[in-house]
């Protein structure tokens, strides 16, 4: 059974958000702070009592120690929680991702939403062997036969309106999904939004390259515009996530 910390400036949010987990059937314990020193408090308590929380659920806009700042002092920690960010903020998920976050949950929450956040904990607070995270599959229609796209073969999503069109090395696919849902859905396994139109996974990124003065990723043989907001965010958080042999630069 998880141990989890949920955190919170906002009281009724944090109420809330204590309910909807204490509902789930995986969830042991819910430990509520009002702000990050709280939360520190708690957790330091907690490991003095030889009960560990398993969890963080952290609002990010907070006073004094917001979440991205605690989340970062909890990264040091010699067996960290996870972390599952729940924010009304959309725009801090490159930030997230780049500390290793679990999830990436945008408020108002719901059940569904939290219990795909609390099943993506679960496997690594559990003794059983973690799930592959790619194993996601996404349905796709096309004249009366469905088809299934495997996450871990798409190399980026292109909004167009209210769907998503997936890109695998070999076809596209149009799915009754808005591009800012599977941004939220897929913080968690290394997807993040370089431009309003495009979502890409970090792990097929090739190349990061500046031409007049624009920032460009490749991805196969496809070049895709990062915008001038998410250059540097992009730039940071790809080469964090491989500082020795990272994307050249070009």
């Amino acid at each position: 059974m998880l141990h989890i910390l949920a955190v919170d400036d906002e009281l009724p949010a944090l109420e809330e958000l204590a309910y909807l987990l204490r509902r789930d059937a995986r969830v042991g314990e819910v430990q509520t702070a009002g702000d990050g020193q709280s939360a520190l408090l708690v957790l330091d308590r907690a490991l003095q009592a030889g009960r560990a929380v398993d969890a963080v659920f952290l609002d990010i806009g907070m006073p004094g120690l917001d979440g991205l700042s605690l989340a970062r002092l909890l990264s040091r920690f010699a067996q960290p929680p996870q972390v599952v960010f729940v924010t009304a903020h959309e725009d801090h998920a490159v930030e997230a991702f780049a500390l290793r976050a679990a999830d990436y949950v945008l408020k108002p929450v719901d059940d569904a939403r939290l219990a795909e956040a609390v099943r993506r904990i679960a496997p690594a607070s559990s003794a059983a062997p973690a799930p592959a995270s790619d194993d996601e599959r996404i349905s796709v229609e096309l004249g009366g036969v469905t088809r299934f796209v495997r996450r871990a073969d798409v190399l980026y999503a292109e909004a167009q309106g209210d769907y998503a069109r997936l890109f695998t090395a070999g076809a596209s696919h149009l799915v009754r999904i808005p591009l800012a849902t599977l941004e939220e859905r897929w913080a968690g396994a290394g997807f993040v939004r370089i431009h309003r139109s495009h979502l890409v996974a970090l792990k097929h990124v090739r190349e990061l390259r500046q031409e007049s003065g624009r920032t460009y990723v490749r991805l196969g043989e496809t070049l895709l515009l990062v915008s001038r907001r998410h250059t540097r965010q992009v730039r940071d958080v790809l080469l964090r996530q491989t500082p020795a042999s990272g994307p050249a630069a070009v």
